[in-house]
C-alpha cells in the first residue's frame, strides 16, 4: 500500500502542509512513522480522509485544482470494476471525478484505492493519469 508524507497529502488535499499537520495531531487523520522518522499516511486513509474532508466542506484553502491543462491530481477513492469497464473515482481536493475506461487499463495502471492519480479532463473526456 502506498503511503504518503505530509506535504504529498497536503497537495493532494488542496491545503497547506502546516493544515495537514494540524490534522494529523489532532488525530482526524491517522499517520505512522517510517525508518527515517518521517510521519506518513496510509493511502486507503488518506483517500477516506479526503472523501469525509469533501463531503464536510472543511478545506480552509481556496484553491483552485484546474491548470491550463485541466489537471486534477488527487486519490483514487474507489474503483468498481466490471468484466470489460471499470469506473475510477478521485478526490482532488474539493472535487470528486469519475471516470469511465477499461478494466484493462484499470489493471495496467495500478489503479486501486489510495494511488495517487491525475483526472485529466478535455470537452467531455476523463483521462487518468497515474502518478
Amino acid at each position: 500500500m502506498q503511503s504518503y508524507t505530509i506535504g504529498q497529502a497536503a497537495r493532494l488535499l488542496g491545503v497547506s502542509p502546516d493544515t495537514a499537520r494540524r490534522w494529523a495531531d489532532a488525530g482526524r487523520v491517522a499517520t505512522h512513522r517510517d525508518e527515517s522518522g518521517r510521519r506518513l499516511i496510509d493511502g486507503k486513509d488518506l483517500a477516506a480522509f479526503s472523501v469525509e474532508l469533501a463531503h464536510s466542506g472543511g478545506g480552509e484553502e481556496d484553491v483552485s485544482y484546474t491548470s491550463v491543462r485541466n489537471a486534477f491530481p488527487g486519490i483514487v477513492t474507489a474503483v468498481k470494476l466490471g468484466d470489460v469497464a471499470a469506473q475510477v473515482e478521485i478526490q482532488a481536493g474539493p472535487h470528486r471525478l469519475v471516470s469511465l475506461l477499461t478494466r484493462e487499463a484499470v489493471e495496467e495502471l495500478g489503479l486501486e484505492v489510495g494511488v495517487e492519480a491525475t483526472a485529466r479532463v478535455k470537452s467531455t473526456n476523463v483521462h487518468i493519469d497515474r502518478t
